[in-house]
């Protein structure tokens, strides 16, 4: 980092931070090695995986390599699933498999229904998605992302002696807002919240309600370099300053009896 020079002799070190899209990741498919695949491409992009370093990885390669796909000619809709489809003209195999991802529905809007999915998640159609796959497929979340991103986290570790944190991303849609960002879905090696609750601010304000969610920001941070169309499905954050910590994105999750809107 640079240093910028203050009154006296002190020096204080300018905050920066890098972010790096990765390219060479290959089409995904069902049983591959996607730590094996990561490091192949730092290889060829002559890019060394350093301690500290944030790897923000999108679900999309996660699932295809965990096998979370279904083709659609293979379900069969319930009537349930067909009415919904037809209100919000959707394929009634791809509702029949939105619903069974579901714990819950929360709304049901005019080109998509809002649920609590199986994990947890308030999102659009469960988080079920046809981009990036055959026509006639869909993709799934991954059934426990903490547990996939903390095994790639290890593989890491194992195979190159260095400590990453892993955040796993989605994309979702926001209250209040227009536009998508990028979210944590999965996180291993840090804690996704920095809590300053009991802290004071610079005018000696103690901070009461302040969390940051800084995996949310971590996945987001990364999208800016990944794109939705790039083939860019990894992004290496470097100089975000963290903790080591065992976290888990349950942390993101708010109660249900917090929840004002469920």
């Amino acid at each position: 980092m640079k240093r910028i020079s203050t009154s006296g002799d002190s020096a204080i070190e300018m905050p920066k931070i890098e972010i790096i899209g990765l390219l060479g990741i290959p089409d995904v498919r069902g049983g591959d090695d996607i730590a094996s695949i990561i490091m192949d491409a730092c290889r060829l992009k002559r890019i060394h995986l350093k301690d500290g370093d944030i790897l923000t990885v999108n679900q999309k390669i996660i699932s295809k390599s965990e096998k979370n796909i279904i083709t659609l000619n293979d379900v069969k809709p319930s009537k349930f699933a067909s009415q919904l489809a037809s209100k919000l003209k959707k394929e009634p195999e791809m509702m029949e498999v939105i619903l069974g991802e579901s714990k819950k529905i929360i709304k049901i809007g005019k080109r998509s229904v809002i649920v609590q999915t199986k994990h947890g998640f308030v999102c659009a159609n469960a988080g079920v998605d046809n981009s990036n796959v055959y026509e006639g497929q869909v993709t799934l979340l991954p059934s426990n992302s903490d547990k996939s991103a903390h095994e790639l986290r290890q593989a890491i570790k194992e195979r190159l002696g260095i400590e990453v944190a892993i955040v796993i991303t989605d994309t979702f849609g926001r209250p209040w807002r227009e536009g998508q960002v990028d979210v944590a879905i999965g996180v291993s090696g840090l804690k996704p919240i920095m809590d300053y609750r009991g802290k004071n601010d610079k005018y000696g304000n103690k901070l009461f309600s302040t969390e940051i969610a800084i995996a949310d920001e971590l996945a987001s941070a990364g999208e800016l370099v990944k794109g939705k169309s790039s083939n860019i499905p990894v992004a290496i954050i470097r100089g975000f300053a963290y903790k080591v910590k065992k976290g888990s994105v349950r942390t993101l999750i708010r109660k249900t009896s917090e929840d004002l809107f469920l």
